[in-house]
């Protein structure tokens, strides 16, 4: 690919424009059935849906901040607090909204951890489903390629994992595949 060397694949879209992306990168890198198991993992997170609740999540993500934007768009104290004097006369809407934006991520800071861990979910029953309709030692053998690929460590400090990583270590992501295997029938 002419604009990443790394691989990747996704989920996207709704109704008819529904599409799973892969690159050409992670084509040229991987055999037919770890393809079909990373196509298996990506119909995983259509079938439970991850998307439609990602966007319902956002969606509610920005009726909670223009509530707050509209609540403090008239406080005297948000702008004292950060400092600013409010012109006596005109439309300060556009400075509110600077303001706001300067200072949302000391609150959303907090939601980080949540998130991430929200997405792990997904990510594991994307993972349960791959193993479910293709085999999952394809599925392991293209994630370790991918996490290499991409320059992964593989064991990550468990703490900024669970903050931050919207994926799984992949250590955990085998074991809970291997665990998936020896429950199959």
């Amino acid at each position: 690919s002419k604009r990443s060397s790394h691989g990747n694949a996704f989920f996207t879209g709704f109704g008819k424009n529904r599409r799973i992306v892969f690159f050409d990168t992670l084509l040229n890198k991987l055999g037919a059935n770890e393809i079909e198991a990373i196509m298996a993992h990506e119909l995983g997170h259509f079938k439970h849906k991850h998307i439609i609740k990602r966007m319902a999540f956002m969606v509610l993500g920005s009726f909670v901040f223009f509530a707050l934007l509209g609540y403090v768009s008239d406080k005297s104290w948000f702008y004292q607090g950060l400092g600013v004097s409010l012109p006596s006369h005109g439309d300060y809407h556009a400075l509110t909204l600077v303001l706001f934006a300067l200072v949302l991520p000391t609150f959303t800071f907090w939601l980080t951890p949540l998130n991430s861990r929200l997405s792990r979910r997904d990510e594991f029953q994307a993972d349960a489903f791959a193993a479910q309709h293709s085999d999952a030692n394809d599925l392991i053998s293209a994630l370790v390629k991918l996490y290499d690929d991409n320059a992964s460590t593989l064991t990550p400090d468990p703490a900024y994992s669970a903050y931050y990583d919207s994926h799984p270590p992949a250590t955990i992501r085998i074991r809970h595949l291997k665990g998936l295997m020896g429950a199959q029938p």
